[in-house]
Formats: C-alpha cells, sequence, structure tokens
C-alpha cells in the first residue's frame, strides 16, 4: 500500500512539473507603444509637443515659485504665523493652498493674456512651438518687471554685460527672473517686518508685566500667545494680510 501511495505522488509531481514547463513555455506577447499620431501634423498631438509639455510640467514648481506672486504670498504668510508663535497653525498645508489660490488670482489677467496670444494660436496651428512660447514670454515679462527694482535687473545686466535695453521685451528671461525674484524676495521681508512689529509690542507688554510681578519662572509666551491670537482676530487680521497682499500686485 505504501509503494502504490509513493508512485502516486511520483505521477503526480512528473506531471505538475509537466505542466508548469509547458506554461513557461509559452512566448510572451510583443507590445508596442507608439506616442503621437505619426504623420498627421496636427499641432499639439506629436511626439515632440508630448516631451515639451512633459518638460514644462517637470519644471512647473520653478516656474511658478520664481515667476509669479507666489514667493511673497507665501513667505508673508509664514511670517503672519511666525509672529504669532502658533508654531503649525495654520498647517503648511492651508498656507500653501491659500497663497496658491491668491495667485492664480493675482495671474489670472497674465494667463488670458498667455492663453489669448499664445495657446490658443498655437493649438490652431497659427504659431509654430518657438513662436507660441516668445510669445507667452511677454505677458510675463511684462508682470515681472512692474514688480522688479530697477538696481536689481541692472545687477545681473552689468555681471553679463549687457547694456540697458529700450523695452523690457528687450531683457531676456536668464536676467528678469532672477532680479524679479530678489525683489519679491525683498518686499516679502520688508511686508513681514511690518507684521511682526505689534506682535512684538504685545511680548514685550506682557514680558515687562511678569517682571514687575515677579512672575520671572512663568515663560512670557504662554501669556502673550492668547493676548496676540485676540488682537489678531480683533482687528481681521487675515482679511488685512491678504488685502495688503492684493494691493502690493496692484499696477
Amino acid at each position: 500500500m505504501n509503494k502504490k501511495m509513493v508512485i502516486v505522488c511520483l505521477l503526480w509531481a512528473v506531471l505538475q512539473l509537466t505542466m508548469g514547463t509547458e506554461a513557461y513555455a509559452q512566448p510572451i506577447p510583443d507590445i508596442n507603444i507608439e506616442i503621437g499620431n505619426g504623420d498627421s501634423g496636427e499641432p499639439g498631438t506629436s511626439s515632440l509637443s508630448i516631451i515639451l509639455f512633459v518638460t514644462i510640467i517637470s519644471i512647473a514648481p520653478a516656474i511658478l515659485v520664481l515667476m509669479t506672486s507666489f514667493t511673497r504670498i507665501v513667505i508673508v504668510l509664514s511670517f503672519v504665523r511666525t509672529s504669532l508663535g502658533t508654531n503649525q497653525m495654520p498647517p503648511n498645508q492651508v498656507l500653501v493652498g491659500l497663497a496658491l489660490f491668491l495667485t492664480l488670482f493675482i495671474m489670472s489677467p497674465t494667463i488670458s493674456t498667455i492663453n489669448d496670444v499664445a495657446l490658443q494660436p498655437y493649438l490652431k496651428g497659427e504659431l509654430t512651438q518657438m513662436e507660441a512660447l516668445n510669445e507667452a514670454a511677454e505677458p510675463m515679462k511684462k508682470f515681472m518687471f512692474s514688480h522688479t527694482r530697477e538696481k536689481d535687473l541692472l545687477l545681473f545686466m552689468d555681471y553679463n554685460g549687457m547694456e540697458k535695453p529700450e523695452t523690457y521685451e528687450d531683457i531676456p528671461l536668464t536676467v528678469m527672473v532672477p532680479a524679479y525674484a530678489i525683489s519679491e524676495l525683498k518686499t516679502a521681508f520688508q511686508m513681514g517686518f511690518m507684521i511682526f512689529i505689534p506682535f512684538l509690542v504685545v511680548d514685550i507688554v506682557v514680558s515687562s508685566t511678569l517682571m514687575a510681578m515677579g512672575m520671572m519662572m512663568l515663560p512670557p509666551v504662554m501669556i502673550s500667545l492668547p493676548f496676540k491670537i485676540l488682537l489678531f482676530v480683533l482687528v481681521d487680521g487675515w482679511y488685512l494680510v491678504v488685502k495688503s497682499l492684493l494691493l502690493s500686485f496692484s499696477p
């Protein structure tokens, strides 16, 4: 009986190996992936257009940070949170989301212009890719030039040995973008300093009061934090901060 069981097991094992070998011996089907629509020539669907689109998506964060109002907005909002001393309130996600939508609101006229003069003509086949990029760069240059200090522009133009251009259209993006970025940083820090002053006064008053009362072991931050939040809420601080940001980008 035992020999019969062993023979049955051996036959079953050989059968399984044979079936497995046949299954693995099946050929793998060929898979071909083609990007684009061949020689149709329709704009926006060629392989080169897809590669260009992927490239733009990959550098979109740099474009968002350095060529729009995002930098100033997010820095000022971060200064508000730091001056309040609320650590992670509001969270980073809230600040970045608010900065993003404020950026879209402020940049909407520029984006509409780019869509009218560059994107739509390109999709209709009226402009080549390089012509569309050049047309899209003009509204961005106009926006950045209106918020860039002349001293910052001259810094990069002198470094490259460029002559002073007649109009902003003659300034290359390699000069305009870094000049605009450092101008935005300076403006954002100036606004942040002005935001710090009233909260600094509250901290000084609370610290002096605690010292006068002899409560030197009590951290002043624990006492000043509720007063700073109360002051910020009473004056409708978020409204004033956003209003100041919007007015700072007004033409």
